[in-house]
């Protein structure tokens, strides 16, 4: 169970830290755009995640990472670079092109939850984390899981939630918007 938060955790971590260029060049640019119903750009998400388990949606953000082993994995951030979320390739995506990495996409696909992480497991996390930092192991990263661990608390705060939802999503179709 520990191993699989401190998995967790880690994810999150090296995700959400991961930056993109085309990311960066147009964040500049603020533009108010009516989505259609059922669109949702990735940052504005999982306020709303809960209601949209197990139903067909569309996401927009920018690809972190496609999986090397056929591709049939890829990782999506918002404009934020905060929230991320796993894209299984499914129906007609017979996989992700490694050359992906940078775009924004519009990813169509049924939204599922993957785990849940609760208040008691954030606390072993953070105690963990703590011991590490303690114990001189590599400084950067235990700062980046405790602050992924603040993180965690203040959504569920804001959320009204006693537990942390890992997201992800079985990927339908996807088009390239930039």
């Amino acid at each position: 169970m520990k191993q699989l938060l401190f998995l967790a955790v880690l994810s999150l971590a090296f995700f959400s830290c991961t930056g993109n260029k085309k990311q960066a060049e147009t964040s500049n640019v603020e533009a108010v755009v009516q989505l259609p119903e059922g669109t949702y750009e990735l940052d504005n998400l999982f306020p709303v995640a809960d209601q949209q388990i197990d139903k067909t949606i569309t996401v927009i953000g920018y690809v972190t990472h496609v999986c090397k082993h056929a591709g049939k994995k890829c990782f999506i951030v918002g404009e934020s670079q905060t929230i991320s979320i796993v894209v299984n390739a499914k129906g007609e995506i017979g996989g992700f092109n490694r050359e992906l990495v940078g775009s924004k996409l519009a990813i169509k696909g049924i939204l599922k939850e993957g785990r849940r992480v609760s208040q008691e497991d954030i606390v072993e996390a953070e105690k963990t984390a703590k011991q590490k930092k303690a114990a001189g192991e590599d400084s950067e990263s235990c700062e980046t899981e405790l602050k992924n661990i603040e993180d965690m608390r203040a959504w569920m705060k804001a959320n009204n939630k006693d537990y942390y939802a890992f997201y992800y999503m079985d990927g339908l179709e996807f088009e390239i918007l930039e």
